[in-house]
C-alpha cells in the first residue's frame, strides 16, 4: 500500500513536469521525483507486543500502547491478547521456535529463568547502560527486582507487579461483632472464622493456589526450595505447617477450599456474594474489588496476609522482556517501548487504573499517588507489605514442580487418611528428580 502511494505521487509529479516543459521549455523531472520521494514519510518500524489477561488489566495496557504510538512517529506497536500467563508463555515459545515471536512480551516472573536459560530473551544490561540516566534502574523498588536477573544478567524490567493481599468485607465483620482491623495472625484468622461460622458464614474461601501457599511458607520462616535450587524444601516443618493449618480450618468448616479449574472463580464469587468475609487475591484486583463491594452494598478494606512467625509474601505479576531473535531495528523499537511502559508516569497510571504495584520509588513518593493513597488506602497496603516480600523460585523445573505440589496439597486436604507430611514428602521426591536434572 505504501509503495503504491509513492508511485502514484511520483507519476503525478512527472506528468506535471512534462506539461510544464511543453509550456516553458524547462524543468528537471529527476529533481522533482527526488523531492517527492524525500517528502514521503519514513516507514515506521512495526513490532508485536503480546500480553496476558483482559478486563481492566487489558484496558490499561491498550491505553498505554495507544499513547506510545501517538507519542512518536518512528515506531508502531501492535498489541495482541494471548490469554492467561500459561497460554501466553506456550504461544511465545511456539512462535519463537517458528521464527515469528513478538519483539516484546509480558513474562510472569517465575518463568524468567526458563526463558532466559533457553536463549529466548535478550539481555537488557547494554540497553540500560546506554540509557542509564533515562531508565534510572535504581528507581525501581528493590523488592521487585529479584526476578529480573538470571545468573547475574538483567532480562526484564518490572511492569505490572503484585503481591497477594487479604481482602476484608468490613460490613460482615461489624455485623458479626468482630473488630474490622483484624485478623493479623493465623490464630486470629481461626478465631474470626469460628465466630463467622456461628453466623452461617465462612471465614474465607481459598483455592489451593501455590502463590498463596508460598506466602504461608514464608510466614512460617521456610523456603520452597533449597538455596541452590536443587532440592525441595517445602516438605520441611514450615511447609507442612501451612498445609496442616489449611486442612484443620477446612475440615472444621471454618474455611472453604474448592478444587479444580474453577476454584479461584468460586473464591471470588463467595466473597462477592458475602458467603465468605475474606479472600486472598492479587493487589491487581483492588480496583475491580472496590467496584464489586460498592455494587453489592458492603465496605471493603485490604490488609497484609496474616502472619504466623512473621509476615511474608511472594511477589508476582509480570515484567516486560525482549525476545532475542528480532531484527536490530525491531530491538531498538522494543527497547523504546519497554522504557515507555515502565516509566514513572505509566506505573502511576496502571496502579490507579488497576491496582498493580507502583514499581518505582519516585512514583510511590509522588504527590499524585500520596493523595491517591489518602483517598483510597486499599491501594497502599500492598506497597507497605513489600518490606516482607521475596522473589519466586525461577528454576527451570519449578512450573512443573508447582503442579505436582498443588495436587499433593489438594490430596492432603481432601483425603482424611493422607497427612500433610506424607503428601509433601511424596511431592518432594518427584520434585527432586526434576530439580536435580
Amino acid at each position: 500500500m505504501f509503495k503504491k502511494k509513492v508511485t502514484a505521487f511520483t507519476l503525478a509529479a512527472l506528468m506535471a513536469v512534462s506539461l510544464a516543459g511543453c509550456g516553458s521549455g524547462g524543468g528537471d523531472a529527476a529533481e522533482v521525483e527526488g523531492k517527492a520521494e524525500a517528502a514521503a514519510p519514513a516507514k515506521k518500524v512495526v513490532i508485536k507486543y503480546w500480553y496476558a489477561y483482559g478486563d481492566k488489566i487489558e484496558e490499561a495496557k491498550l491505553h498505554m500502547v495507544k499513547t506510545f504510538n501517538e507519542s512518536q512517529d518512528k515506531y508502531e506497536v501492535v498489541a495482541e491478547h494471548q490469554g492467561k500467563y500459561d497460554d501466553l508463555h506456550a504461544k511465545v515459545q511456539a512462535a519463537f521456535a517458528a521464527g515469528n515471536a513478538p519483539a516484546v512480551t509480558d513474562l510472569e516472573i517465575a518463568s524468567t529463568g526458563v526463558f532466559a536459560n533457553s536463549g529466548m530473551l535478550e539481555e537488557l544490561t547494554p540497553y540500560v547502560e546506554k540509557d542509564k540516566d533515562q531508565v534510572k534502574l535504581d528507581d525501581f523498588i528493590p523488592g521487585l527486582m529479584g526476578n529480573a536477573y538470571v545468573n547475574g544478567k538483567l532480562y526484564g524490567l518490572p511492569f505490572m507487579r503484585s503481591t497477594p493481599i487479604m481482602y476484608k468485607n468490613v460490613t460482615m465483620l461489624k455485623d458479626a461483632g468482630l473488630d474490622p482491623a483484624g485478623p493479623k495472625t493465623w490464630q486470629e484468622l481461626e478465631e474470626y472464622s469460628r465466630v463467622l461460622k456461628a453466623k452461617g458464614k465462612f471465614g474465607m474461601t481459598v483455592p489451593v493456589d501455590i502463590w498463596f501457599y508460598e506466602a504461608l511458607v514464608a510466614q512460617s520462616g521456610g523456603q520452597m526450595l533449597s538455596e541452590d535450587g536443587k532440592k525441595a524444601a517445602f516438605n520441611e516443618a514450615p511447609g507442612v505447617a501451612a498445609v496442616e493449618f489449611w486442612k484443620k480450618l477446612s475440615s472444621e468448616g471454618l474455611i472453604k477450599m474448592p478444587v479444580g479449574d474453577e476454584a479461584g472463580a468460586t473464591a471470588d464469587k463467595d466473597w462477592a456474594n458475602q458467603i465468605s468475609a475474606f479472600k486472598f487475591g492479587s493487589t491487581a484486583g483492588v480496583a475491580e474489588s472496590l467496584e464489586i463491594a460498592q455494587g453489592n452494598g458492603f465496605e471493603l478494606q485490604t490488609a497484609f496476609m496474616p502472619a504466623n512467625k512473621d509476615y511474608g509474601v511472594p511477589t508476582g505479576g509480570c515484567q516486560l522482556v525482549m525476545t532475542s531473535k528480532s531484527k536490530p531495528e525491531e530491538k531498538e523499537a522494543a527497547w523504546e517501548f519497554i522504557k515507555w511502559m515502565t516509566s514513572k508516569e505509566n506505573t502511576i497510571y496502571q496502579h490507579k487504573h488497576v491496582g498493580y504495584l507502583p514499581t518505582r520509588t519516585s512514583a510511590v513518593e509522588s504527590e499524585e499517588l500520596q493523595e491517591h493513597f489518602k483517598q483510597y488506602p486499599q491501594y497502599k497496603v500492598a506497597v507497605d507489605q513489600l518490606q516482607y516480600a521475596r522473589p519466586r523460585p525461577m528454576e527451570n523445573a519449578y512450573p512443573e514442580v508447582a503442579d505436582i505440589l498443588g495436587d499433593a496439597i489438594e490430596k492432603a486436604i481432601i483425603d482424611p487418611k493422607t497427612t500433610p507430611q506424607d503428601a509433601l514428602n511424596e511431592a518432594a521426591e518427584k520434585a527432586n528428580k526434576l530439580l536435580g536434572k
